[in-house]
C-alpha cells in the first residue's frame, strides 16, 4: 500500500466534529456544564475570554501543570484578543459620533431648504427688498439742499476766468515747439580691402545739410581683411531722413559700395 492510499483512508479530518464534541464533553465533566452564551456584543467576547482562561487554568492545575512556555503563549494570545476588543470599541464609538454629526447636518440642511417663502421670495430676498426703500430715502435726503443754492452767474468770476484762459493761451503760443530728433547709426561698406577708409570717411562727413550733425565713428572688421565704417549722426526728423543720407553717401561710387542703417533711435 502506498503513502497516498494510506492518506486517502485516513479519517481523522473528516471525523473532526466528533473529536470536538468529545473534547467538549470531557471539559464539561471536569468543570461542570457551561452556562448558555448570551449574545451581548463585546461583553460576550469578554465572558468567553474569561471562561477560556479559567478552563485553561483548571486544566493545567488538574493535570499537574503544563509547560511555562505554553501558558505564556496562551496568555499572550488572550492579551492580543483583549487589545483587539478595545480597538473595536474605539472604532464603534467613532462611527457612532460621525453618524450623529451627519444626522445633525442633514437635519439642518432640511430645515434650511424648507424655510417659508412669501410670494416665491426667500428670507434673503425679503431682506434685500426691505433695505431698498431705505436706500432711496437716503438718496432723496442727499438731494435736498437745506441752505438753497444761488444759480445766478457771478459776472466778475466769469471775467477773471476768461482773462486767465487768454493769458494761458498766449503763454503757450510763445513757448518754442519741441524739435523731433533721431540718432542714426550707419554702416558704410567699401568695395574691397584696398579702399582708402580715411578718404571714405572724409567723403561721408562732407555731406553737410541743415539739421544734420555727424558724431563718432569706428572701423569694424567684416572679413577677409575688409573693414566697414560705422558712423553715428543726429538728424532733425523734419529736415533729414535716412533715404536722403543713403542717396548722398552712395554718390561716392569710387569708395562706397552700400549703406545700411544699423540702428535708429528717437531722441
Amino acid at each position: 500500500m502506498t503513502a497516498a492510499d494510506c492518506l486517502a483512508q485516513e479519517r481523522i479530518w473528516f471525523d473532526k466534529p466528533r473529536y470536538d464534541e468529545a473534547e467538549r464533553r470531557f471539559y464539561e465533566q471536569m468543570n461542570g456544564p457551561t452556562q448558555p452564551r448570551q449574545d451581548t456584543g463585546a461583553n460576550s467576547i469578554l465572558q468567553d475570554i474569561a471562561r477560556a482562561r479559567e478552563n485553561i487554568q483548571k486544566s493545567l492545575a488538574g493535570s499537574g501543570g503544563g509547560s511555562a512556555a505554553d501558558y505564556g503563549e496562551l496568555a499572550a494570545r488572550m492579551k492580543n484578543l483583549e487589545l483587539e476588543n478595545q480597538s473595536l470599541h474605539k472604532v464603534v464609538e467613532e462611527l457612532r459620533s460621525a453618524l450623529s454629526k451627519m444626522e445633525s447636518r442633514v437635519s439642518a440642511l432640511e430645515k434650511r431648504s424648507t424655510a417659508p417663502t412669501v410670494n416665491g421670495t426667500g428670507p434673503a430676498a425679503l431682506q434685500k427688498a426691505s433695505s431698498a426703500p431705505v436706500k432711496d430715502e437716503d438718496e432723496d435726503e442727499d438731494d435736498i439742499d437745506l441752505f438753497g443754492s444761488d444759480e445766478e452767474v457771478d459776472e466778475e468770476a466769469e471775467r477773471l476766468k476768461e482773462q486767465r484762459l487768454q493769458e494761458y493761451a498766449a503763454k503757450k503760443a510763445k513757448k518754442p515747439a519741441l524739435i523731433a530728433k533721431s540718432s542714426i547709426l550707419l554702416d558704410v561698406k567699401p568695395w574691397d580691402d584696398e579702399t582708402d577708409m580715411a578718404k571714405l570717411e572724409e567723403c561721408v562727413r562732407s555731406v553737410q545739410v541743415d539739421g544734420l550733425l555727424w558724431g563718432a565713428s569706428k572701423l569694424v572688421p567684416v572679413g577677409y581683411g575688409i573693414k566697414k565704417l560705422q558712423i553715428n549722426c543726429v538728424v532733425e526728423d523734419d529736415k533729414v531722413g535716412t533715404d536722403f543720407l543713403e542717396e548722398e553717401i552712395t554718390k561716392f561710387e569710387d569708395y562706397v559700395q552700400s549703406v545700411d542703417v544699423a540702428a535708429f533711435n528717437k531722441i
